[in-house]
């Protein structure tokens, strides 16, 4: 059984997608022990709730400094015993004692095709703004490994969505999230879960 954490800052619909994967069986032999997020206001956390999942808020303005908080976000996923860390949309730069602990085993969902509009300063609306900005006419999501990089790290699924006549930044970011990101975060876990087993 593959135990996971997804961590994650929003509303959690990468989440969703995970758990509905998990209740269907098409993200086989996976357990979700944990959601972690640092945002209280994250819908994510009553996702987790409804869903008899244990979610954890760790808030980095509830520590003394970012070092005191990175040890914490260290223990808090030791404490959950998983094989994979899934970052759904989680807007803390991860820390480099967590990277090197769960080194190929934290996997990234990145709203377009890496290496465009990636790394730093790129994150959720930002993306799609830039890719219209530059007028792509193919834009998509990404699932790699997580390394020490921002972005960085091994590819392991793309998929490409057609950028449409009159798209808005907000128009652009649903059609990614429904048309690749909620099937191939779903899709690297089951990969991932069938290696495990």
């Amino acid at each position: 059984m593959l135990r996971i954490a997804v961590l994650v800052s929003g509303g959690g619909t990468n989440l969703q997608a995970i758990i509905d994967g998990v209740k269907d069986g098409s993200i086989p032999n996976t357990q979700i022990a944990a959601v972690i997020s640092n945002n209280a206001g994250a819908y994510a956390l009553e996702r987790g709730k409804q869903n008899g999942i244990e979610s954890i808020l760790l808030s980095p303005k509830d520590f003394p400094d970012r070092e005191a908080y990175n040890e914490a976000l260290l223990a808090t996923i030791d404490s959950c015993n998983v094989d994979l860390v899934v970052l759904a949309g989680f807007l803390v730069k991860i820390p480099e004692q967590v990277v090197q602990k769960y080194s190929h085993r934290i996997i990234n969902i990145h709203p377009s095709l890496i290496p465009s509009f990636c790394g730093v300063g790129y994150y959720g609306l930002k993306v799609h703004e830039a890719a219209l900005a530059r007028g792509v006419k193919v834009t998509g999501a990404t699932v790699h490994y997580v390394d020490a990089g921002m972005d960085t790290g091994p590819i392991i699924l793309q998929k490409a969505v057609y950028v449409q006549e009159g798209d808005t930044p907000e128009v652009l970011q649903r059609r990614v999230m429904e048309e690749a990101e909620w099937k191939i975060l779903p899709q690297a876990i089951a990969m991932i879960a069938k290696e495990h087993a």
